[in-house]
């Protein structure tokens, strides 16, 4: 009978390269940026890592679909590597594989990495990026702002909620994540922005403005893994280690074969309930220090507040409104920014968020540090409301 995987694993370095429009640095670069960092905070030899997950996801205009690129950037002679891509969730889809390495014991530490170069285009947007003739087909006009709008009108629509009362709560979304990210030196953007000018941007996608749609940027973090053991044979201590890691994916079902409503995600509910269930949490809105959510978008956040149940359904906007995901509130959101001001280099922003919670957890969180956070759930969502993918992880002090 499975056990899960809480516990057996610990974090033992992390690294994040700096996220912004990096016309000084390839793929290449941005991998051993965080792949250096990592290696100096975990303080071993390269030959020790067992095996690497590599995530990429827009790999046509990237570094190619193959591992080779990374083995051949870090110089991991003879070590195996293996790429895995599941959009939006491809960072965490390669901390899931290291994870799982090592907790089945086939290696003793494990690599994962993830990097992203959206910015060399020329293209304003996420790239265009054909995957055959099948996504051609499915969606050949979709665009990610018009996908989510559409969970802001069945949001509003299903809870009676006037269009301006929506609205400014999906401004407080993204003005608490620009005065978080000011104070974030790896951030892309690095400027507290008010409630005025986020109201008065710009539309993209009705209601989403300007300011509620994240960035494109470059960037890559990466994670060592290794057993409790293990890590404190190496003199660590204060260890972080892994509570859960679970991924949903719909069938596309949702579009017009169930009574969904377009109100929520139910890939997000699906992964949360299983995660809370491998970490042993039951009341994730008191247990949970601090949660990194995939804010491509700013009515994404505040809808995974109700999926997550850290809001009840029908109060997220109430509660944003409030203060409680604010920095200083009861359950801080973003803490680092989020993708509002990292910008989403896709394959790297799963492990950017794990990033956070581990220098928090480690009270090396500067500017931004919470008071004695002991748990933290970060939250990945890939693809559209009603047909994609959704991953989430949480870490934790050992033993919490």
């Amino acid at each position: 009978m499975a056990t899960g995987i809480k516990d057996k694993v610990a974090i033992i370095g992390m690294g994040c390269s700096q996220f912004g429009e990096r016309w000084d640095a390839g793929s290449e670069d941005l991998m051993a940026e965080a792949f250096n960092e990592a290696l100096a905070d975990a303080g071993i030899e390269k030959a020790r890592i067992g095996a690497v997950w590599y995530g990429s996801a827009a790999d046509k205009i990237n570094v190619g679909n193959s591992a080779i690129p990374l083995s051949t950037a870090l110089r991991l002679d003879g070590i195996p590597v293996t790429r895995v891509e599941n959009m939006c969730a491809t960072g965490t889809e390669a901390l899931r594989g290291a994870t799982y390495a090592v907790a089945s014991g086939a290696v003793d530490i494990a690599l994962a990495i993830g990097a992203e170069k959206l910015k060399d285009t020329g293209y304003g947007g996420l790239p265009h990026m054909p995957k055959g003739t099948f996504n051609d087909l499915w969606m050949p006009y979709g665009s990610a702002p018009a996908g989510f709008a559409q969970l802001a009108a069945g949001y509003r629509t299903k809870y009676g909620l006037e269009k301006d009362v929506l609205k400014q709560a999906m401004a407080r979304v993204s003005w608490k994540s620009h005065q978080n990210g000011a104070k974030n030196p790896k951030a892309h953007l690095r400027k507290a922005v008010s409630m005025e000018t986020i109201l008065n941007a710009p539309l993209i996608a009705d209601p989403l403005g300007v300011f509620d749609c994240c960035g494109v940027s470059d960037g890559a973090a990466c994670a060592i893994v290794t057993t409790p053991e293990i890590a404190r044979s190496l003199g660590k201590t204060n260890l972080v280690t892994i509570k859960s890691l679970q991924l949903s994916a719909s069938s596309g079902r949702e579009q017009g074969f169930k009574d969904w409503d377009g109100s929520y995600v139910p890939n997000t509910r699906n992964a949360a309930k299983a995660a809370y269930k491998e970490a042993g949490i039951t009341n994730p809105r008191k247990e949970l220090s601090a949660i990194e959510v995939h804010d491509c978008f700013s009515i994404t956040e505040l809808v995974t507040m109700e999926d997550l149940g850290v809001s009840a359904d029908g109060q997220a906007w109430r509660d944003v409104l409030d203060g409680v995901y604010d920095a200083d509130g009861e359950l801080p959101c973003q803490i680092d920014g989020g993708l509002k001001c990292f910008g989403h280099p896709i394959a790297a922003s799963g492990l950017r968020m794990v990033y956070e919670h581990y220098l928090q957890m480690q009270g090396r969180a500067g500017d931004r540090q919470l008071p004695n956070p002991k748990l933290g759930l970060s939250h990945n969502l890939g693809g559209v409301p009603y047909n994609g993918v959704c991953a989430i992880s949480i870490v934790g002090l050992e033993g919490v």
